[in-house]
């Protein structure tokens, strides 16, 4: 009995002593880098147990825009202080003297401080070149003066320029690569599909070896650690304009946009000038309240109304459907019933676009439908409603690479017996029933019509460019594919969308009293809801200016508006106007 007793506490010695030296085994030699579920570094672990060190630097690229002013981060020269110097003599006098921080603020500092701090944080001491070069010339241990990185505490265009964070759930992207534990990764916006030219290669860090107690081992000068490579990291320089982006979001907030936003296009280059998306992202918790916050509305398909009667304009110009003395009953609704709000008369089809009549525009689409059903959807596509229009190729070793991150491609009917009911092709026609189309393709459309027919592909980037500044690799402009309106149809548009806004019945005549000449098209969508008595509607202005020289497109909208609403309007003027300020400073 005694043996077998024995024979089971040695076989269960050696089971323990086997499972110890496997556990050893796995910590020392197999799992060292990416311990537990919580990719733990125990050889990094192991070092910080033993040394108190300050983050410079992450190492991920950042965001510059088109005149390299940087949009995400941004570096400020601090002084760095660590904890050990509470057990330490040091030069305090002579640091107060260079800084202008009284002795006991960099005391109160130090003896607070569990880790290396930033003086001054949360709103740390800038410190100026010679202040930074006398600090380090003392050689204090423990006191370092550095440009530390920031990240912006109001980040421009938050929804286009997206969210990086430390989620491991997006780490599977990225499997066949050794990344920093601790990296941050994108998860929205340009942020995520830039990501693989942001990823951090290593912090940039001081770090200084301690005894049991903190206190520094003499002899072991701090020791900087940076990314060995110069030329990373990698910064993305956009199409986007620091000033006027600001200036597009306080103007989206004066005007009280909750959801909704604006896009500003550059025609020449077709480039995101500036793209605002309400409602504001949530700084502290970004995927609370259903994403929301997140989402750039910019880029999600919306019923658009009658900003759509300049595709079905196009169609019927060219197919000679627009008699200047042919007359459309513009006091009846497209179903033939007399309309009690608005009471135009006979119009015809110039002065129709111009009070944007409903009977005009359902009479012309159902026509278009018996000539061939797919009329509509053909124009829709060659102006660019119903496609994807950001920037999308072939470079470095990226096929189909895409700069924008969930655009929605838009769309005209969903089936095939909709494009032949004359009652949905009525309701289309005004940009009603299944139609759908995106801000930013809508902007699209008023860029490539004022450019005369020719289609481009919307860039938000410009380049990748080297920690230098030097470039890595561009974006060039791209057409889009497909087939284009004539040259004639765009310059008969042009003069359409001029008529909006100089007819004195025109829905977009406010705007006819500013610094640039607009051209442009007004558009209800409604959405089939209602607040008490009021409709639910989508509100929109979308145009370029200057008419004759044209430089920008520009589109706002407010989503879920009350019908009476005029917002859109008024945001446009302004933005307009500011611009047209922005220009004339920039030429002096």
């Amino acid at each position: 009995m005694w043996r077998k007793r024995a024979i089971i506490i040695v076989a269960l010695f050696i089971t323990v002593l086997v499972g110890l030296i496997g556990r050893l085994v796995q910590i020392q030699l197999v799992d060292t880098n990416h311990f537990t579920e919580r990719n733990i570094n125990l050889l990094e672990a192991s070092v910080q147990q033993r040394s108190q060190e300050m983050v410079i630097d992450s190492g991920r690229g950042s965001f510059l825009d088109r005149n390299g002013q940087p949009l995400t981060e941004e570096y400020k020269p601090v002084l760095i202080l660590f904890p050990f110097l509470s057990k330490m003599d040091w030069d305090i006098e002579k640091v107060s003297t260079i800084t202008g921080a009284s002795e006991y603020a960099l005391r109160d500092a130090v003896e607070k401080a569990k880790e290396p701090v930033t003086f001054g944080t949360p709103k740390p001491l800038e410190l100026t070149d010679k202040q930074v070069r006398e600090i380090n010339a003392l050689q204090i241990p423990g006191v370092f003066a550095v440009e530390k990185k920031y990240h912006l505490a109001n980040r421009p265009a938050e929804q286009l320029l997206g969210i990086a964070n430390k989620d491991i759930q997006h780490r599977t992207r990225y499997d066949d690569k050794e990344l920093p534990n601790d990296a941050l990764l994108g998860v929205t916006g340009l942020e995520r599909t830039f990501d693989e030219f942001l990823l951090a290669e290593k912090e940039s860090k001081l770090i200084y070896h301690v005894d049991a107690k903190g206190g520094p081992l003499f002899g072991i000068n701090v020791k900087y650690v940076d990314p060995a490579n110069p030329f990373y990291p990698l910064n993305v320089k956009t199409t986007l304009d620091y000033e006027v982006q600001t200036i597009a979001e306080k103007l989206v907030d004066k005007h009280g946009i909750k959801k909704g936003g604006l896009v500003l296009l550059d025609i020449e280059t077709n480039s995101i000038v500036a793209m605002v998306s309400r409602p504001s992202m949530n700084k502290k918790d970004p995927f609370a309240e259903g994403e929301v916050g997140t989402k750039n509305f910019m880029l999600k398909k919306q019923i658009m109304g009658s900003v759509f009667k300049t595709v079905i304009a196009a169609a019927a110009i060219d197919y000679e459907l627009t008699d200047p003395n042919r007359l459309f009953d513009c006091s009846k609704k497209i179903n033939g019933e007399p309309d009690e709000q608005y009471q135009h008369g006979m119009l015809n089809f110039s002065d129709s676009f111009a009070v944007s009549c409903n009977n005009t525009f359902g009479t012309l689409a159902k026509e278009l439908m018996e000539i061939d059903p797919n009329i509509i959807e053909t124009y829709a596509k060659k102006l660019s409603l119903t496609e994807t229009v950001g920037w999308e190729g072939d470079i470095y070793h990226f096929e189909h690479f895409k700069q924008l991150y969930n655009e929605e491609q838009g769309h005209v009917f969903l089936n095939e017996e909709d494009r032949k009911d004359p009652n949905f092709v009525a309701m289309t026609g005004i940009g009603q029933y299944e139609v759908r189309g995106t801000p930013l393709a809508m902007a699209n459309m008023m860029a490539t019509i004022a450019r005369g027919g020719e289609k481009e592909m919307v860039r938000t980037a410009s380049a990748v460019l080297y920690k230098n500044r030097t470039s890595m690799l561009q974006f060039k402009e791209m057409p889009l594919e497909g087939d284009y309106i004539k040259p004639y149809t765009a310059m008969s548009l042009q003069k359409l969308l001029r008529e909006v806004v100089v007819n004195e019945e025109g829905t977009g005549r406010l705007l006819n009293d500013l610094p640039y000449e607009v051209a442009g098209k007004s558009g209800t969508g409604q959405t089939g809801h209602s607040q008490g008595q009021e409709e639910i509607e989508n509100k929109w202005f979308a145009g370029y200016f200057p008419h004759k020289d044209p430089k920008y497109a520009l589109v706002t909208v407010r989503l879920e508006a009350l019908e009476n609403d005029q917002s859109t309007t008024a945001l446009f003027a302004d933005m307009v106007t500011a611009l047209y300020e922005f220009d004339q400073s920039q030429s002096y």
